[in-house]
């Protein structure tokens, strides 16, 4: 690993939370305390898609038996979403960390790393960005940019209520900043891994008529597209951990309401974050991946020179994901970052 230096409180409790949502006239359905969770018999929780089951990869689906929905309410109503996430086990001394994940993607991302995390002694949260990953969106709210973005702040707002360092990797290096720059208060420090942040959001996508964006949605769940992605993804990867990573790539997309947030998202415009990166106040550590064929290099370094107090670091042999490629060198990046090491 090359270095280039240019350069709790105890949660609201969930039953209550959920109760208020319960009350809402708006008629959000509210899983009950087995749904959210495990189903009681050490399984996958039973709001997952019964894919997981042929998952293979064993820091999968141990994760996947930890994901848990927590009540998070949305607008100026009492309504909530079910909102999909990994909860630390540990109370820390250190930031708490709260783990993004990239495009139309999910915790899920985070299998290798979080358990490296948790061991470092760090209380890491790996949520599920709005309209991706496993909430539960049987009323579908909108799926756009602002409306991720004070989603995730209702979380903290809920749950975590103190400063935290906001990680996210590729697209949700976009999130990330957007939302530091919005909510400065709650974010002490960044961390972007091989980021996406200067696309122009999703461009002429967001001109297609509606039943052309479906047919474009439907592609993208498609498992040969999604095999090709990986390819593109990691190196050196064996074929048959591409294949069973794949799965866990597009396990949310077989949720009924995953095609519907993903059009809404696309029609929204995306995220185009330029003119916010020069507006970042907190620290931030870019990592990237050497041989990353998804977003330039060079695009890291353009960041890390246009952010106030950045510093960057490159892994040797390693493409766009990194903290699923090289979990070990991002989960000690992260420790020591959290730590004020580096």
């Amino acid at each position: 690993m090359m270095a280039l230096k240019w350069g709790f409180p105890p949660p609201v409790a969930e039953v209550t939370m959920a109760e208020k949502c319960g009350r809402s006239k708006g008629g959000v359905k509210v899983m009950n305390r087995n749904n959210g969770g495990c189903d009681g018999a050490g399984g996958f929780p039973s709001f997952l898609p019964q894919e997981v089951e042929k998952i293979k990869d064993p820091f999968a689906r141990i994760l996947a038996q930890r994901i848990e929905r927590l009540p998070v309410q949305i607008g100026f109503s009492e309504s909530c979403i079910m909102s999909s996430c990994v909860k630390p086990r540990i109370q820390s001394k250190t930031t708490p960390v709260l783990l993004l994940h990239c495009f139309d993607s999910s915790c899920l991302e985070w299998r290798c790393a979080y358990p490296l995390l948790e061991e470092a002694g760090l209380e890491a949260w790996a949520v599920d960005v709005l309209g991706w990953g496993f909430s539960d969106l049987e009323r579908l709210p909108r799926c756009d940019a602002v409306s991720k973005r004070f989603h995730l702040y209702q979380l903290w707002k809920a749950y975590i209520r103190k400063p935290m360092i906001l990680v996210g990797p590729s697209l949700g290096a976009a999130v990330a900043i957007d939302f530091a720059v919005n909510y400065p208060e709650a974010v002490q420090k960044l961390v972007l891994i091989n980021p996406s942040v200067y696309a122009q959001g999703t461009g002429h996508l967001s001109k297609l008529p509606k039943p052309v964006a479906y047919v474009g949605v439907s592609l993208l769940k498609t498992y040969p597209l999604r095999l090709f992605a990986n390819n593109l993804t990691f190196k050196g990867i064996p074929l048959s951990k591409r294949l069973d990573w794949t799965n866990v790539g597009r396990l949310h997309c077989h949720l009924p309401w995953w095609k519907d947030a993903t059009v809404d998202f696309m029609i929204s415009g995306g995220y185009n974050v330029v003119s916010q990166i020069g507006q970042v106040k907190q620290k931030a550590l870019i990592i990237y991946g050497e041989q990353d064929q998804i977003v330039s290099n060079q695009l890291a370094v353009r960041l890390y020179n246009e952010l106030q107090t950045a510093i960057m670091w490159e892994i040797p042999d390693c493409g766009h994901l990194a903290h699923v490629e090289k979990p070990k060198s991002v989960a000690k990046l992260i420790a020591d970052f959290a730590r004020g090491d580096i």
